[in-house]
């Protein structure tokens, strides 16, 4: 293979993966930036207990019951969504979002598994935008 040809190959695989990564972060800002005004707004139905694992409900009850948890969630998710679908703060809107998808991905592994696919759509979100952000993230990391 040439120089060239070599380089060609390169550039296309980075601009694919730039892409991706666009792609990715505002889907997934779309998705929080939603789900994160639904949580005030109330404009789409929300799933009937009936057909809810009792776990779930009773999970999500007390986090009603609190007063301030759900509105405080909704509102990191609605920041942090715009914050990716604007591309501005990336790596503070996926920190402020990593113990929410932490909590979504264990909710649907314990308490209400027929959410189990889309929450693990959302951690390789969020693992692949941490992946494409990384360099951002080293200082943070140091001792």
């Amino acid at each position: 293979m040439s120089t060239a040809t070599a380089t060609q190959t390169q550039t296309r695989k980075f601009a694919i993966g730039r892409y991706a990564t666009v792609v990715t972060r505002v889907l997934t800002g779309l998705l929080f930036a939603t789900t994160g005004l639904n949580g005030f707004l109330m404009f789409m139905p929300a799933p009937d207990p009936s057909t809810m694992a009792p776990g779930g409900v009773a999970f999500n009850a007390a986090l009603y019951e609190t007063g301030y948890m759900l509105p405080l969630t909704c509102g990191v998710q609605l920041v942090a969504g715009l914050l990716l679908v604007a591309g501005r703060f990336v790596p503070l809107a996926l920190a402020l979002l990593a113990p929410v998808i932490v909590n979504i991905f264990l909710f649907h592994v314990f308490l209400e598994p027929s959410g189990t696919v889309m929450a693990v759509v959302v951690v390789a979100a969020e693992i692949g935008l941490a992946w494409a952000y990384r360099d951002r993230f080293r200082p943070m990391l140091k001792a």
